[in-house]
């Protein structure tokens, strides 16, 4: 299937044009709003304190005076970021791991899918909550890499079943017999021909990690103040979600509009990846029936 088609596919799938926009929309507010509302997420108007959305404040202030739409354009960028990067870092991770473990096989095998294994045991969002708090020096970014270690394991178990069924292959087995070193092989041959599947996965990952990223900092454990993220937004807000609703709303609200979002592109790359998978899933949704 040429990219051509791939990308026809991919703009006809239901809820593609408007996943994608309200993403591109979001990414706008988050990198572009802060520098056009005239107030910064830090700055106080002491004139001003839980006002409701005006002209001088276009989505209100909190209780002590600060913009809510600058609040929210910088919390949301920063729970972007570290989705993006927590999504690159973990797909990265589970594509080496996943690859290597397929298909050199043997002793390789078995170390890195204990390693998998021992991770998936372990209660990731309370070992993060422990860890977190201590990895204060390290920002935000010392948080990403936490999110990037427990979040890898299942990629990893779906690439290693891909890469056995690929080692198999005439054209990696030509490779090997033509002297292509395995790492090579791995990254010309492998990596490649389960581009889609990571592709499809990355994106996912992204809303997953955003959401495990709020999660944490509505409980304290992720991004630290002076710092904010929507989960801290959403977690300092809450109480007033009914008496000063644009201060809870707002960030509650973008925060569902991206994970339903990212879920509709998602969807739609894998139809215009796989083709097989609308098939399956209108199989599986009749079979429930």
């Amino acid at each position: 299937m040429t990219a051509a088609v791939r990308t026809r596919r991919f703009l006809r799938g239901p809820g593609v044009l408007a996943g994608g926009t309200v993403l591109v929309l979001l990414f706008l507010l988050a990198f572009v709003g802060p520098h056009v509302c005239g107030w910064t997420y830090s700055e106080i108007d002491y004139t001003a304190l839980r006002s409701g959305p005006s002209a001088e404040h276009w989505w209100g202030t909190n209780r002590i005076g600060q913009d809510v739409f600058a609040q929210t354009a910088r919390g949301l960028q920063k729970s972007l970021v570290i989705g993006l990067l927590v999504a690159f870092f973990a797909t990265g991770v589970a594509a080496l791991v996943g690859a290597c473990a397929g298909y050199f096989g043997g002793w390789a095998d078995r170390i890195l899918m204990f390693l998998v294994d021992l991770l998936l045991v372990f209660p990731a969002f309370l070992i993060i909550a422990i860890v977190s708090p201590r990895l204060k020096s390290g920002g935000w970014l010392a948080f990403v890499g936490l999110l990037a270690v427990f979040g890898w394991m299942i990629t990893a178990r779906v690439v290693r079943s891909m890469t056995l069924s690929l080692k198999e292959r005439e054209f990696v087995r030509a490779a090997v017999y033509m002297g292509v070193g395995p790492f090579r092989v791995i990254w010309r041959h492998v990596l490649p021909n389960i581009a889609s599947f990571l592709i499809i996965d990355a994106t996912i990952a992204v809303g997953g990690a955003v959401m495990s990223e709020t999660a944490l900092s509505y409980f304290g454990f992720g991004v630290q103040p002076p710092d904010i993220s929507l989960g801290t937004l959403i977690a300092n807000n809450t109480a007033a979600a009914l008496s000063y609703p644009w201060m809870f709303f707002f960030a509650a609200g973008l925060l569902v509009l991206f994970v339903l979002a990212v879920n509709l592109v998602g969807d739609g790359l894998r139809d215009a990846l796989d083709p097989t998978a609308r098939t399956k899933r209108a199989k599986r949704r009749k079979d429930h029936r």
